[in-house]
């Protein structure tokens, strides 16, 4: 028996994220063309690196905010999941873009010790700051109220991240060239900014990869599920055929239960149901008959097409 919600409140965080998103997408877009001018001008790679990083990072900004305009369409017959990955694969194409051109940066910075350039210390100074300024506005919109933690924002904020950390270095660097001349400072911090960068977009994209092979949530241990869920309900027997995935930034979970009988059928599924929302954060929205029901969390009863197409315990039934 399917159950009938309201979902106008669901809808709040994806139109804070967008509009998080876009704001973010105007001040990163906007300043970009002031380093790149500012960089030709100054001649400073470091300048010119976060310059392309904010290019690469407006580009992610832009493709995430199209992913969660995207992800509120309904499912549709040949999609029936919905458009719930496309944050996750936006998130995937985000962290892969960000290694690359953190890569393209460490090269070009070898280069630079090879062929030193001169490099304007004061311009270089005036531009990095006004750029550590912006991006701290910009991680700030992305990071203030992402309560949810969606995985789309947490991409989005570390493209903007390796920004912010591009201006620190090139402020580092523009202090010790005004001070000693010493122009090697630019493309040794260039470096030292592009491997704090890599080890938060490598975690990033560990994440959304084991997203998009549906593997179960780090955080989540099945075993200990099933031997809690049997101790604290007395009527379970066996806890079985547990498949647990990400749709979106909600887990989604699949379970056959034995039972001792006699039960209360309607009762034990509620109390099945209870425990798995107190203790692991997986809300029921839609079930069949029996228990052998799927217990989702956020996702829309017209998503209910995730359904186990397996025997109830309970009931026989396929449901």
């Amino acid at each position: 028996m399917a159950h009938s919600h309201s979902h106008t409140a669901s809808h709040l965080p994806e139109d804070k994220n967008a509009r998080r998103l876009l704001f973010a997408f105007c001040v990163t877009a906007g300043f970009m063309l002031v380093e790149v001018v500012g960089g030709i001008l100054s001649g400073s790679l470091a300048l010119l690196a976060d310059a392309g990083h904010m290019l690469t990072d407006a580009a992610a900004l832009l493709f995430a905010l199209m992913a969660v305009q995207f992800s509120r369409r309904p499912p549709t017959i040949r999609h029936t999941f919905g458009w719930l990955r496309l944050t996750t694969l936006a998130a995937f194409v985000n962290a892969i873009a960000l290694v690359v051109i953190t890569l393209l940066i460490v090269w070009e910075a070898i280069q630079r010790f090879y062929t030193p350039r001169p490099v304007a210390g004061g311009m270089m100074m005036t531009i990095a700051v006004a750029g550590l300024l912006a991006n701290v506005f910009a991680f700030w919109l992305l990071h203030r109220g992402n309560e949810e933690k969606n995985l789309n924002v947490r991409a989005a904020a570390l493209h903007v991240m390796g920004d912010l950390l591009g201006s620190v270095g090139a402020i580092f660097a523009a202090l010790i060239i005004i001070w000693t001349g010493w122009t090697p400072a630019d493309p040794i911090l260039s470096i030292l900014v592009s491997i704090l960068v890599l080890r938060s977009a490598w975690r990033l994209l560990k994440d959304s990869v084991n997203e998009l092979l549906e593997g179960a949530p780090v955080s989540l241990d099945i075993a200990a599920l099933r031997r809690h869920l049997s101790r604290d309900i007395p009527e379970v027997r066996n806890v079985h055929h547990v498949h647990v995935w990400m749709i979106g930034e909600k887990p989604v979970m699949t379970l056959h239960v034995q039972v001792i009988p006699p039960h209360d059928h309607d009762a034990l599924l509620a109390r099945i149901q209870h425990f798995l929302i107190h203790h692991y954060q997986i809300e029921h929205a839609h079930h069949s008959d029996g228990i052998s029901a799927v217990q989702r969390a956020g996702l829309p009863p017209e998503s209910g097409a995730i359904r186990p197409f397996a025997p109830s315990p309970l009931t026989g039934k396929r449901v």
